[in-house]
């Protein structure tokens, strides 16, 4: 029962992913091809309640669900580990047409043709972790 809350959070998540049409490979498909705003508003919105609410837990000093104070550690200044996994994601979720959350609510939703984009996906990921060593980090 520990997991019941991540799975009701799984659930809504997707919900509002589909309900907000950010799970449609068209609307995908409009905002690489610059044809729309919609997703970039939906992008837009994710990117100012994910600031503020890391200026909320910095202000207030929040702790994480064991008690924990929450830390964010500043991240490196190198600019080419950005940039290389930035492409691959990006032409990955434009080949695509869904980025990781929006794959799994795509098979709950009855698109089984995205098993293969979540076993392409497990596949790059297994790949990276064998040429780990060799990227820029």
């Amino acid at each position: 029962m520990k997991g019941l809350r991540f799975i009701i959070a799984g659930i809504i998540f997707g919900i509002i992913m589909t309900k907000s049409e950010a799970v449609s490979w068209y609307r995908i498909q409009e905002m690489f091809r610059f044809q729309s705003f919609h997703m970039y508003g939906i992008i837009g919105t994710a990117v100012i309640l994910g600031a503020l609410s890391v200026y909320l837990i910095k202000k207030f000093h929040l702790k994480d669900s064991q008690g924990n104070p929450i830390i964010f550690a500043d991240k490196e200044k190198s600019r080419a580990k950005y940039i290389i996994g930035g492409l691959v994601f990006g032409l990955g979720w434009a080949l695509t047409g869904a980025c990781p959350g929006p794959m799994f609510v795509n098979i709950g939703y009855g698109y089984v043709s995205f098993i293969i984009v979540v076993i392409g996906a497990l596949a790059g990921t297994y790949l990276y972790g064998l040429l780990r060593h060799k990227l820029p980090h």
